[in-house]
């Protein structure tokens, strides 16, 4: 029964996965360009709010995750033009962003608080490959947005490894100065950046009520996962690739208190106790993060949250 429940699990951290992933993919691309974004939390939630909101008038999940996607983009707009045209402080900016998008999503969402939505992504059954024990149900009998968001975690590390673009994008975030004296468009990559940051928040948010829990409710929909892919995109070193491995153990966390609550060896633990092990974690990385030297030694952009003036070049 155990084993039956721990492979449930497993396939159920899948998906849990795949918000925390794209969340996490979008703040490495603004993150890899030089611009810290902790307004994560706030873009997943407008971007939740306004695809709950079009599929529940359309019925289509797919136009309500473009919806959510270009939701997110747009607000994220406003973290772009604070930090990369008027230079103000990124993480000020960030914190601001997560209370606007509370705000705003509160009072966009109110007539739609608790509505449940009839629709949610099918799983993709793969023939005799979900049949596989353990790997079946976990790896090929998952809704489309797990497989999507594995692609788009191997395109962006296409992209910024074997690209001229991305090989610009990575030049601006370890030394702008340098960037725009080899004639990189420092402000437009940033901006780009950002957005696309912007626009996988806004899907990760929309993927939350479209395809985990088809409702809307301004406490529990994101339930801090931005904050957890801000985490994630240290903990992976600003690799993609690392990211989707790190989003299967948050997503893990995140589940596995069904699975040890029925253990044997762990009948007393608070349930309570253990659905804080995702954000325990969270904070033990970005307390960690606090060091300069470290940031250094895994992989962090060097003119991270360092706003560009080409004056002082």
């Amino acid at each position: 029964m155990n084993d039956a429940v721990f492979v449930l699990t497993l396939a159920a951290a899948v998906g849990a996965a795949v918000p925390i992933a794209l969340a996490a993919l979008g703040e490495l691309l603004a993150e890899t360009s030089g611009v810290l974004n902790l307004g994560v939390e706030g873009m997943m939630l407008i971007g939740a709010v306004m695809a709950f909101q079009v599929g529940d008038a359309s019925g289509s999940l797919w136009l309500a995750l473009v919806v959510g996607g270009l939701a997110g983009a747009l607000f994220s707009a406003i973290h772009a033009v604070l930090c990369v045209t008027l230079r103000a402080n990124q993480i000020v900016s960030g914190l601001a962003l997560v209370i606007f998008g509370t705000g705003l999503s509160t009072f966009i969402g109110k007539s739609i608080e608790g509505k449940p939505l009839d629709t949610d992504f099918t799983p993709i059954r793969w023939g005799f490959l979900a049949d596989i024990p353990v790997l079946g149900p976990v790896l090929f009998d998952q809704d489309p947005m797990v497989y999507a968001t594995i692609a788009i975690a191997l395109v962006i590390t296409f992209y910024l490894n074997r690209t001229k673009a991305g090989l610009a994008v990575r030049a601006v975030g370890e030394s702008p100065g340098t960037a725009d004296t080899m004639g990189v468009a420092v402000a437009a990559i940033r901006y780009v950046h950002v957005m696309l940051g912007g626009l996988l928040a806004g899907m990760a948010g929309a993927y939350l009520v479209l395809g985990q829990v088809p409702s809307w409710s301004q406490d529990g929909t994101t339930a801090g996962i931005g904050w957890i892919a801000l985490a994630l995109v240290v903990f992976a070193s600003w690799r993609p690739l690392r990211v989707l491995l790190g989003a299967f153990l948050f997503g893990f966390a995140r589940r596995a208190n069904f699975w040890l609550q029925g253990e044997d060896w762990a009948p007393d633990i608070p349930a309570e106790f253990l659905s804080m092990l995702p954000y325990l974690l969270t904070i033990a990385v970005l307390v960690v993060w606090g060091s300069r030297d470290l940031r250094r030694r895994i992989g962090a952009p060097s003119a991270l949250g360092v706003a560009y003036d080409r004056d002082e070049r």
